[in-house]
């Protein structure tokens, strides 16, 4: 079954994801329309594929000849064109994480559920060559993850810059996906937060600096489950070129019973035992774009409603919001 589907905003991973996963998966996906708030790149986005310019989201998720609305890129409209989606009943990717408090996210939720349509939230870490060979090698060779530390580096936004939205994700985006690839890799959801945030020298600016710790341990046995520590930093200036590149920590580091794994994505897992040092080679792998479209296109398709993405989705905003509390209020935080 081949799905039609409308674009609304064309982002930074356009050209390196999502244009070649749907050309790729031609046989899946066919592009109907398209909507961006700079008509010009929307413009050359659908006559490349043959599709239909529009001047709105309502009006693309309204169109009778489209199926799903895949949102690539977090621009002025927010979560505006989920509800869209929602009220006219079309299945939905999402490939950012939005800006809301946790009551907004409980009913975008809900509003998700009551429509009955299918939503997938791209989480691209998990399904990377690196992170599905690192859970082959839990379960087979290095055993339970004890402490993970996760980091990422990403440009400073300057004053009177660029908009954060042309140069990166949010503060709050990276940290949802951070928090969902450590759980991911867990295997399980953590029990309670503490967080630490540091605020950026210009009052304009967002944090420079966000970083939590997650207990996994059950809620009666606290310190005895693995541990994961998740920082976000943008204390580099986007102009320092050579200090961005110099020596970036591995993105996830994990600490197991029988060895160390050290993961940088897309494909490069080094991992340590007993035996010494190993290096997998996965660059032939699949691209993520694909894996991702292709499990949207099962989700569309199957007649069993999969609500997990939803679910992970909700849980990783939460742990990021309650971390937040956890800085303002000096305490570990118990999630429920």
């Amino acid at each position: 079954m081949k799905l039609r589907v409308g674009l609304v905003g064309l982002g930074n991973h356009w050209e390196v994801r999502h244009r070649a996963a749907l050309r790729a998966l031609s046989d899946r996906f066919e592009v109907r329309a398209v909507f961006d708030q700079v008509a010009l790149r929307a413009e050359q986005a659908a006559h490349e594929f043959g599709a239909k310019q529009v001047d709105g989201f309502r009006a693309l998720a309204a169109r009778d000849d489209i199926d799903a609305v895949l949102m690539l890129a977090p621009q002025w409209y927010g979560c505006l064109p989920m509800l869209a989606a929602c009220d006219a009943g079309k299945a939905i990717y999402c490939a950012f994480s939005m800006e809301l408090d946790l009551d907004q996210a409980r009913q975008m939720k809900e509003r998700v559920e009551r429509a009955g349509v299918a939503f997938m939230a791209e989480f691209p870490r998990r399904q990377s060559a690196a992170t599905l060979r690192l859970k082959e090698l839990i379960a087979t060779r290095l055993g339970t993850p004890r402490l993970l530390f996760c980091h990422t580096r990403v440009p400073a936004e300057q004053p009177g810059g660029p908009p954060r939205a042309a140069i990166h994700a949010s503060p709050t985006s990276d940290l949802i996906e951070l928090v969902d690839w450590c759980t991911y890799v867990v295997g399980r959801s953590p029990t309670s937060v503490v967080g630490l945030r540091h605020k950026a020298a210009s009052e304009n600016l967002d944090d420079d600096y966000q970083m939590m710790s997650l207990d996994f341990s059950g809620p009666a046995e606290p310190g005895t489950g693995a541990t994961a520590q998740i920082s976000c930093g943008r204390y580099i200036n986007q102009s320092w070129h050579e200090a961005l590149a110099y020596r970036p920590p591995a993105a996830l580091q994990v600490a197991c019973e029988k060895g160390i794994a050290f993961v940088d994505l897309p494909s490069t897992l080094v991992w340590f035992d007993s035996f010494g040092r190993h290096q997998e080679a996965l660059d032939s792998e699949r691209p993520v774009g694909e894996q991702l479209l292709s499990q949207f296109h099962r989700a569309v398709t199957s007649l069993v409603r999969n609500t997990s993405s939803l679910e992970d989705s909700y849980r990783a905003l939460a742990v990021v919001l309650q971390a937040r509390a956890s800085h303002a209020e000096g305490r570990r935080v118990h999630l429920a």
